[in-house]
């Protein structure tokens, strides 16, 4: 099963509508993906032993948001790229995240801010997709 972005990346380009859960108000932090590989690798080499770290970027944003921001990069209009859906039974409404100790103590935070990190995602998979073609 793939997450929610790259279905919606994939679902854009490819010409076809988007599904959302309910009223796509669902919250997420999102996290460029370098910067989440790069945040684990730094807990993996500097962390102490039996501590947990939580990895984030606070960008929280709702599903909705996130597809109004993909289809913006790729000059869609929103309303016309759009099924919603029946929400999931049990499906959770927000995820939080407090990355403040990685910060604090392994001096990490995200490089990329969420618009750079978006059109970077969008890049990787319009050429992933040419090359599936």
């Amino acid at each position: 099963m793939e997450k929610f972005m790259p279905v919606v990346i994939k679902s854009l380009l490819l010409g076809d509508k988007v599904p959302v859960y309910g009223r796509g108000d669902n919250i997420r932090d999102w996290i460029y993906v370098k910067d989440h590989c790069e945040a684990i690798w730094k807990i993996f080499t500097k962390g102490k032993r039996d501590e947990t770290y939580l990895v984030g970027a606070n960008n929280e944003k709702t599903n909705l948001q996130i597809i109004e921001a993909i289809c913006k990069e790729l000059g869609l209009n929103p309303k016309e790229s759009i099924n919603f859906v029946t929400d999931r039974a049990g499906h959770d409404f927000r995820y939080a995240i407090d990355a403040s100790k990685l910060e604090k103590e392994l001096k990490w935070k995200p490089k990329k801010d969420f618009e750079q990190g978006l059109k970077e995602t969008i890049k990787w998979y319009r050429n992933k997709l040419k090359n599936e073609l």
